[in-house]
């Protein structure tokens, strides 16, 4: 006798949530709440994929998969990115099983349709003369080029606050020319915990000063704080980072950078939030003491002491832009309680590893962060899963926390 289950109703959940709180356990543990997360989150909105310097010449494709879709990166032959569906015309051959490469064309390895990199179809044997080679080509998935990022979006009909989100954000990103740097090392690291879980986490540096001991050698834990939220432990670091943010502001200003931070977390369709903070020590980079690592600066910028550019895109990724080098994020989903974490390094093309920087130097702190933070996320999954649990307040400083869980329950509402 087959046992009849209940379906989760996940917009009424949605709107039980207690504003301020955490969300309840199932958000977490659910199968089919991660599976509707596919659909309604990463199937709806715009999604980071990759940097455009892992693709920056013709021919080369990076695959992205979320869920059950797998897209193609790819540069065409005018050196435009465009994006496709990894799914044959013919009878639905996986096309690129490999995540990364360089091709001429796009081969199945099936019965060798073959596809040029604009995804138009140039070959498919034994068909008859009546065969419309221009109905074949490969399916096309929105994407978007903004300041060096490739935004990926599965709708038909994405959201369309992207491109207002595009110009608030490019001239921020404009001196760091990311479009023509390039990878320096990039890591992929699993997660055994809720996606959702990774993304909170990294949403708040509440925990860093007991948990991050190498990113807090040039990383303020107190740059979110108002002065009369700051503990008295921590009062001496805040009044360095005030001294270190009115350094930095004469520093924008030499070279007419975009000034004030922009925080639309929640709200929208494309939440996101942007500052730039100063860092310690030297101010110039995640060295020890705030040392440079890299001795090519970034694209036009010419002092090193320039503090952090910080980049939060909901919901799936976060960025840290330095005089010195850049440091991109992805979170893509595995499964309700498994999350791929890949970081990317860039620096100035003209760098010589060996030379001008160390792999070993420039990724040491925030290898060493991402598995401190693969740790916490890790105890807080086993934490959700345990029926004692019970969603607790935000503190005064996790307001970022709260925006992200906010902006997760109003994508819910607006599109289950």
């Amino acid at each position: 006798m087959s046992i009849e289950t209940t379906p989760v109703d996940l917009a009424s959940m949605a709107d039980e949530r207690a504003a301020g709180f955490g969300l309840e356990a199932p958000f977490y543990t659910s199968p089919e709440i991660y599976e509707q997360d596919l659909d309604l989150i990463f199937g709806q909105h715009w999604i980071f994929a990759v940097a455009e310097a892992e693709i920056p010449d013709p021919g080369d494709y990076v695959t992205v998969d979320l869920g059950p879709h797998s897209v193609i990166v790819v540069r065409d032959d005018d050196e435009n990115v465009r994006a496709f569906r990894n799914v044959c015309r013919h009878r639905g051959s996986r096309l690129l099983e490999s995540g990364c490469g360089s091709i001429g064309n796009i081969v199945c390895p099936y019965h060798q349709w073959t596809y040029r990199v604009d995804g138009s179809l140039i070959f498919a044997e034994s068909q008859a003369d009546t065969f419309e080679y221009d109905k074949f080509g490969l399916k096309p998935v929105n994407v978007r080029a903004v300041g060096g990022l490739v935004f990926l979006c599965l709708a038909d009909e994405p959201p369309a606050d992207f491109d207002e989100v595009s110009q608030l954000i490019e001239p921020y990103l404009k001196p760091y020319d990311l479009a023509s740097a390039k990878i320096a090392h990039q890591t992929d690291i699993v997660e055994e915990g809720n996606w959702k879980l990774v993304m909170e986490n990294n949403r708040e540096c509440h925990h860093c000063d007991a948990s991050h001991p190498e990113l807090l050698t040039a990383y303020f834990p107190i740059s979110r704080y108002e002065a009369e939220d700051v503990p008295p432990r921590q009062q001496q670091i805040f009044e360095r980072y005030l001294e270190a943010q009115a350094e930095l502001e004469k520093a924008r200003e030499a070279i007419g950078f975009p000034n004030g931070d922009i925080c639309q977390l929640e709200g929208k369709a494309t939440g996101f939030q942007i500052s730039h903070l100063p860092l310690d020590g030297a101010g110039a980079s995640f060295g020890p003491d705030g040392q440079q690592l890299c001795a090519k600066l970034m694209g036009s910028i010419e002092d090193p002491r320039f503090g952090d550019l910080s980049l939060h895109m909901q919901p799936n990724s976060w960025f840290h832009f330095l005089g010195d080098h850049a440091v991109v994020f992805s979170v893509i989903p595995l499964a309700v309680d498994r999350t791929l974490v890949r970081t990317t390094w860039l620096v100035n093309p003209d760098a010589v590893e060996g030379v001008d920087y160390s792999v070993e130097s420039l990724t040491s702190v925030w290898r060493a962060t991402n598995d401190q933070d693969r740790v916490l996320v890790e105890g807080t999954q086993r934490g959700v899963t345990d029926p004692g649990y019970v969603p607790g307040p935000y503190s005064e400083v996790e307001g970022e926390v709260d925006a992200f869980v906010t902006w997760y329950v109003q994508r819910i509402q607006a599109n289950a």
